[in-house]
C-alpha cells in the first residue's frame, strides 16, 4: 500500500517512522524540509507538496497543528486534493472542529474518495512508541480497509461512528481532561495550604476510593446505566462533605472555582428532594439542561469494560 505523510512534527514525524518501519511505501512533506531528515535516512521519499505526497497514494496522513492548516493542505494550491485518486483515503490525525471535517469530507467525496477524521491522543512519547488513542469517524468499509495502518501508529484505534465522530470524541476527551485537571488543582491548592505535605496529599488521594479506579469507569457505575438506588454514597451526605471542603477553603485562603460550582450542583439536586439517593444523581441535572439523555443498557455497559 502506498502511502503519504504530510505534517513532521512532534508527533506526526514519529507516526510516519512506525509506518515506515512496518514496510509502507511512505512519500512525506511538510512545510520545513529539515523535519523529514530521519524519514528520509531510514528510506521515505520526499514529496515537494502535498499534492506530490497524494499523488499516486493508497492513503494519504495528514497531522497537522489545526482547521487551517488543514484546508491549506487538503484545498490550497498544490493541495493533496488535487492528485488524491478516486477510491483513495485521506485520513486527517489533527484535532480539527466537526463543520470542518464534515466539509471536506463532502468536497472529497465529489471526487470519489473519502475521508476519515482519527485524532490521536498520548503525546509525542506515545507517537513514538505506538502506544496512541485513535478515534476514527467516516466510512466504516473505509476504516476497516486502512485499519492495519492505523495499528502501526497506535494500539488503540477504535471506529465511533459516521464522520465528526472520531473529532467529537477527540474534543469531549479533552474537555474532560483539562476540567479534570482543573479541579485537581483547586484540590491540592487546598490540602497543601490547609496543612498536608504535598507528596503525602498525592498519596492519600491517590489511595482513595477515587484514585483507585479509572475516571471513566467509574461512570459506567451510576451515571451512564441511570442507577442511583441504592445508592454507595447519598447526595445529602456529599452536599455535607463539600459544605466542609469549602469552609475549610475559606479559612485557607483558597478559592474553588470549581468546587463552588460543584457545591451549587448538589444544593440543586437536594431541593430536588433527592438527599436519600446516590450523590451522583446530581449528574443528571446537566442532562436536563442540555437536553439529552446518555443512557446505556448495563449488557452493553459490561461489553464496553470487558
Amino acid at each position: 500500500m502506498r502511502v503519504g505523510f504530510i505534517g513532521l512534527g512532534a508527533m506526526g514525524r514519529h507516526m510516519a517512522l512506525n509506518l515506515l518501519r512496518a514496510g509502507y511505501s511512505l512519500k512525506v512533506h511538510d512545510v520545513l524540509p529539515d523535519a523529514a531528515g530521519a524519514l528520509l535516512a531510514a528510506g521515505a521519499r520526499w514529496a515537494a507538496s502535498p499534492a506530490e505526497a497524494a499523488q499516486h497514494a493508497d492513503v494519504v496522513f495528514t497531522s497537522l497543528p489545526g482547521p487551517a492548516e488543514v484546508e491549506s493542505v487538503g484545498f490550497g494550491p498544490r493541495g493533496l486534493a488535487e492528485t488524491l485518486a478516486p477510491g483513495a483515503a485521506w485520513i486527517e490525525l489533527s484535532t480539527n472542529s466537526p463543520p470542518s471535517v464534515r466539509s471536506l469530507h463532502a468536497r472529497l467525496a465529489a471526487k470519489g474518495a473519502q475521508l476519515l477524521d482519527a485524532p490521536v491522543s498520548g503525546g509525542p512519547q506515545g507517537a513514538k512508541e505506538g502506544r496512541l488513542a485513535i478515534w476514527v469517524g467516516g466510512d466504516a468499509a473505509t476504516y476497516a480497509r486502512c485499519r492495519p495502518l492505523l495499528e502501526r501508529i497506535g494500539d488503540r484505534p477504535q471506529y465511533v461512528g459516521s464522520i465528526g465522530a472520531g473529532t467529537i470524541a477527540k474534543l469531549a476527551h479533552n474537555c474532560a481532561s483539562f476540567t479534570v485537571q482543573a479541579a485537581l488543582a483547586e484540590a491540592f491548592t487546598l490540602g497543601v495550604k490547609a496543612g498536608v505535605e504535598p507528596l503525602a496529599l498525592f498519596r492519600a488521594l491517590r489511595h482513595g476510593a477515587l484514585g483507585r479506579k479509572r475516571t471513566f469507569d467509574r461512570l459506567a457505575e451510576h451515571f451512564l446505566p441511570g442507577r442511583y438506588d441504592p445508592p454507595a454514597h447519598t447526595l445529602r451526605l456529599a452536599q455535607k462533605d463539600m459544605r466542609l471542603a469549602l469552609e475549610m477553603a475559606r479559612d485557607a485562603g483558597v478559592p474553588l472555582q470549581l468546587g463552588e460550582l460543584a457545591m451549587k450542583e448538589l444544593a440543586e439536586a437536594l431541593q430536588r428532594g433527592w438527599g436519600e439517593r446516590d450523590a451522583r444523581i446530581a449528574m443528571t441535572l446537566q442532562e436536563e439542561r442540555a437536553g439529552v439523555s446518555v443512557r446505556v443498557p448495563e449488557d452493553a455497559l459490561r461489553d464496553a469494560l470487558d
